[in-house]
């Protein structure tokens, strides 16, 4: 079987528990205003690589992973786009003892298949886009029902997740989303932390580089104090 890969971190501090080898899948069906990995979104890839291949690879920062506490966290792009793939990797990882964490917006109808790949999912980073459902849509061109249902469906599963949300002024900073958000993660069973991602526009010339128009153009990255201030209405 052969994965579809954009990239490769292998020395990851922020995406799981410990030192990570991060696994960055092709393909994406959202298209979020402030990505900075545009470049993630179309199937096609140069680069691909068979399971055996990408366990070689894991094995050498093995010794990093284990004293750490570290594993594999499988991003994108939107790894649910490949989920055949990544079910047989992580069940390798799973029989090798590796602890193996999704990085998902959730935004894909749950499958069969999706439902195997959770089966061999310790953690689940989930990225919740926008808490309204038309703000959503104007921020990722999709509505979040699929993002939220998957929320649920890991609660009801008993998964551990981390809950992201990207902060972007004058798109996911209102202080009634915020509480909103607050309120449903409160519902869920299974969180085990919450983050703010600041926006950044660093991944801007991706865009330029595609031929897209970088509709965040004019935004600037919130202050520490409205980082501050969004954290504490999550709580965090």
């Amino acid at each position: 079987m052969i994965g579809k890969i954009h990239s490769i971190e292998t020395f990851g501090t922020v995406d799981g528990p410990g030192i990570r080898f991060v696994i960055f899948m092709q393909g994406c069906t959202l298209k979020c205003k402030y990505c900075h990995n545009r470049d993630t979104w179309e199937m096609n890839s140069k680069n691909t690589m068979t399971i055996p291949e990408l366990i070689k690879e894991i094995e050498k920062y093995r010794t990093y992973i284990d004293n750490s506490g570290g594993g594999v966290t499988v991003s994108g792009g939107e790894p649910l786009v490949q989920a055949e793939f990544v079910t047989e990797l992580f069940k390798e990882l799973k029989n090798i003892g590796i602890h193996t964490a999704l990085d998902t917006s959730g935004s894909l109808p749950i499958t069969n298949q999706i439902k195997e790949l959770l089966k061999y999912t310790d953690l689940v980073i989930l990225d919740i886009k926008h808490i309204d459902k038309e703000k959503a849509i104007n921020l990722t061109g999709f509505s979040n029902k699929n993002n939220l249902n998957f929320a649920r469906y890991l609660s009801n599963l008993k998964i551990p997740v981390w809950i992201r949300q990207v902060l972007v002024p004058g798109f996911t900073d209102d202080k009634f989303d915020l509480q909103k958000l607050k309120q449903f993660i409160d519902s869920l069973d299974n969180v085990e932390k919450v983050e703010i991602l600041p926006y950044h526009n660093l991944g801007k010339f991706k865009w330029e580089e595609s031929g897209d128009k970088y509709e965040l153009e004019n935004v600037i990255p919130p202050t520490q104090e409205e980082i501050e201030r969004a954290e504490k209405i999550l709580g965090i």
